[in-house]
């Protein structure tokens, strides 16, 4: 094996959606932070490329050339050049949910750039790294910084924050584990543009923002809104909000005693859904 890393769990601490554009897309403004848990991936050099995809969420999941890790890892060759990357043989052990809010592929995408970019890239820099995996998604980018940033556009423009002040936060992630595509649920918003992102502290942009999403997910699948409810009245809850399109939603604590009071709860409240306690990075 020559390496080990982590697709960190992608969070949205605010979501605002700004307007429809004429390409299909949205334009938005987003505040991405990250957990310090997720899938992870290991790689060990072998005699031709292949992706083993193992893990709880691994049923469909495709091992071969539309998987956003093989996807990656061409794009990286690509800035390589030929014969720097050798062959590898790469496992994905699938902790995260499937089309739930938090990054999935693009996670992995991030942590294979990671990666292979300390092994085989050293002189890239990450904004070289996020450009040349743009293509991938509109997330991709964050995911391959995986610390806390502000995303606009399509989510792609990426920006530091003034203060992170919520580094370290305990945060408890639920997932009633049922996949909600992002296509629809954008589909369902209803148009109206109530505002930009401050620009504040990390800690005051979660706080005083929003995710123009939740409604539309809501309608698709109304569990989310129980479990926002739910997370909102426990005890030390600092925020409670739904991550991405969904169905992920997640409580920040300031104590991790509040959050583990809660995580073990919500065992009893939703038995069978997902759950992850984590800090964000």
């Amino acid at each position: 094996m020559i390496g080990r890393a982590t697709g960190y769990a992608k969070l949205n601490l605010a979501l605002h959606v700004r307007r429809r554009r004429g390409d299909g897309y949205h334009d938005i403004e987003t505040l991405f932070a990250f957990c310090e848990h997720g899938d992870e991936l290991s790689v060990a050099q072998a005699e031709h490329d292949s992706l083993a995809v193992t893990g709880e969420f691994s049923a469909g999941l495709s091992g071969g050339a539309d998987n956003l890790v093989v996807r990656a890892l061409g794009k990286l060759r690509e800035l390589a050049g030929k014969g720097v990357i050798p062959p590898l043989a790469i496992t994905l052990d699938k902790r995260l949910p499937v089309a739930a809010g938090i990054g999935g592929g693009s996670a992995d995408a991030g942590a294979i750039a990671r990666l292979l970019s300390g092994l085989f890239l050293p002189e890239a820099t990450p904004d070289e790294l996020v450009a040349a995996l743009a293509p991938l998604g509109a997330d991709v980018g964050a995911c391959v910084v995986s610390r806390i940033r502000r995303g606009s556009g399509t989510g792609a423009a990426l920006m530091p924050v003034a203060v992170d002040d919520v580094a370290g936060l305990p945060v408890l992630l639920i997932n009633p584990r049922i996949a909600l595509p992002t296509g629809p649920v954008f589909a369902g918003w209803d148009g109206v543009d109530r505002g930009a992102l401050p620009e504040a502290s990390a800690r005051t942009v979660a706080l005083s923002g929003r995710n123009d999403l939740e409604n539309p997910a809501c309608a698709l699948v109304p569990a989310i809104a129980t479990l926002l409810d739910w997370l909102s009245r426990q005890r030390g809850v600092m925020l409670a909000r739904m991550s991405g399109s969904g169905a992920t939603c997640f409580a920040l604590f300031e104590d991790a005693d509040d959050r583990n009071r809660a995580a073990h709860d919500a065992v009893v409240a939703f038995p069978g859904w997902w759950t992850m306690s984590s800090r964000l990075r």
